[in-house]
């Protein structure tokens, strides 16, 4: 759904953006950035974050907004005064001066005085830097912190597992299958290796299948044995 959104706004801008039927340079520069800032503001609109960065959260802040993604549109073409983007966006001027303050507050776009009007620019030289470095991998990582990595594998467990642990089934889908078997290759002590026979004891607790546990659990790497029917390790 985020990212449908992140479409639908992405589209909004780029047609904000045109000026007598064609984009600017930098227009298109700062344009490469729309669909991943959507999807990330789209992200952070549904939810909230426990994150560390308050420029980091500022800053998607700012563009949390549809409005405010045109205003940056077109700020990206020309500077514009209040009056001007009003007109343009259909919006009130004072709506217009609140989303420029919070554009301001993330250092996203200037003001200067000409005549009685407060003209208004966009730092693209900020945006683009401002992204470049909250776009890293440490930064989006920290933006996915607190989602459980392990929420897939739990919701396949208790889909596929009886209250006593043990599997009602095999899923057949590949991925619901790697899933089981993560569950299963817990049992078994890191460092420690175990017979063929151990290694049916231990797997008759979850499915009575063993050899066909066995021989998934090897296949998928998560365990490894020694050839000529050796001995069985977790990978």
């Amino acid at each position: 759904m985020a990212f449908s959104r992140a479409r639908a706004m992405g589209r909004s801008i780029g047609e904000s953006v045109k000026h007598k039927g064609h984009e600017g340079r930098e227009g298109n520069k700062v344009g490469r950035l729309w669909f991943s800032l959507c999807v990330v503001c789209v992200l952070l609109g549904e939810r909230k974050m426990t994150n560390s960065s308050e420029e980091l959260v500022t800053f998607f802040k700012a563009l949390a907004d549809s409005n405010r993604l045109k205003i940056v549109g077109l700020l990206a073409e020309k500077s514009y005064s209040v009056e001007e983007l009003a007109a343009l966006l259909k919006l009130k001027p004072s709506t217009v001066s609140h989303h420029l303050s919070k554009l301001a507050e993330a250092e996203l776009v200037s003001s200067h005085g000409e005549s009685y009007y407060s003209v208004y620019r966009l730092d693209k030289k900020m945006l683009e830097e401002k992204s470049r470095s909250m776009f890293s991998q440490n930064e989006l990582s920290l933006v996915a912190a607190e989602v459980d990595a392990d929420a897939y594998d739990k919701k396949v467990i208790k889909d596929y597992s009886k209250r006593d642990g043990s599997l009602k089934t095999l899923p057949v889908q590949r991925k619901k299958r790697e899933a089981v078997l993560r569950y299963i290759v817990k049992a078994f002590e890191e460092g420690q290796r175990y017979s063929e026979k151990r290694v049916n004891e231990i797997l008759l607790n979850y499915f009575e299948d063993t050899a066909t546990l066995r021989r998934e659990l090897v296949g998928s790497g998560l365990m490894k044995r020694e050839g000529g029917g050796g001995e069985y390790w977790r990978a």
